[in-house]
């Protein structure tokens, strides 16, 4: 059930970095998630599917503990800011163009949804 608390609340925790750890893997997870969906409409689907089914599964536990202590909307939002960077970099790393007009594209999510969570 949610509570009251949200992430700000969290982050005046003492053990904020664990906390952001926590997002960061879930942010991890569900960047893997899309590279095994890369891999698969590239014709690889055995390593497409599990790295699917790998980073769902890091993705949904590290969700799921964050969600005990915060609100749906402020977790989630804030993963999504973080895997937005992730997949940047995934797609630099797999060879796809990541230019000028992408990066200013993925600041302008990350600054909507900073805006969003605050």
């Amino acid at each position: 059930m949610p509570t009251d608390s949200t992430l700000p609340e969290i982050a005046s925790n003492p053990h904020i970095l664990r906390w952001i750890g926590i997002i960061v893997i879930a942010g991890f997870g569900y960047t893997v998630a899309t590279v095994g969906m890369k891999f698969a409409a590239l014709g690889s689907y055995p390593i497409g599917l599990v790295l699917i089914v790998a980073g769902f599964i890091l993705a949904t536990v590290a969700e799921v503990f964050l969600l005990r202590r915060g609100d749906l909307t402020v977790v989630y939002v804030t993963i999504i800011g973080v895997e937005t960077l992730m997949i940047l970099g995934a797609a630099a790393l797999l060879g796809e163009i990541v230019d000028l007009r992408r990066m200013m594209g993925a600041a302008c999510v990350v600054i909507g949804i900073a805006l969003c969570s605050s």
